[in-house]
């Protein structure tokens, strides 16, 4: 794999991003649409508002599909990352460091992962500033 920075580490899944997100705003709109459409020509309401429900369903399912899963994901990087730190320094990380700033802190090499957690809490880094600043950068390929 292409090594990763703060340029690269970005990643999208093509098929949810664009195709998926695309074809449910099309969707949507259309539905919107046939329920204007059905409501000037007084046929068809009771279908063309079922359809509407049945797109904002999906729509939602859609973003809970994407975020339980992060939101999962974020709890593994915690706890992943306090190891991480008790293994390096035989401390828990501080608890004043936010998710966005523990989730940026796993791209940190090990050798300045410690420094830039206290750095992170005495400065009140935020998660974007604490990416840039790192020098050594670890890869993280498997979160999307």
């Amino acid at each position: 794999m292409d090594n990763q920075n703060y340029k690269t580490h970005v990643k999208v899944d093509p098929l949810y991003h664009y195709v998926l997100l695309i074809l449910l705003v099309t969707t949507l709109v259309v539905s919107i649409l046939n329920l204007v459409r059905s409501f000037n020509a007084g046929e068809n309401i009771l279908q063309s508002i079922l359809l509407l429900l049945m797109v904002v369903c999906i729509i939602i399912v859609a973003i809970l599909v994407r975020l339980n899963p992060l939101k999962n994901q974020d709890r593994t990087i915690r706890a992943e990352e306090n190891l991480r730190h008790f293994v390096l320094t035989g401390k828990l990380l501080d608890s004043n460091l936010s998710k966005g700033q523990i989730i940026a802190l796993r791209f940190a090499g090990e050798q300045e992962f410690p420094t830039l957690c206290e750095r992170a809490v005495k400065e009140k880094l935020s998660p974007d500033d604490i990416k840039k600043a790192i020098v050594s950068w670890k890869a993280d390929h498997h979160r999307i």
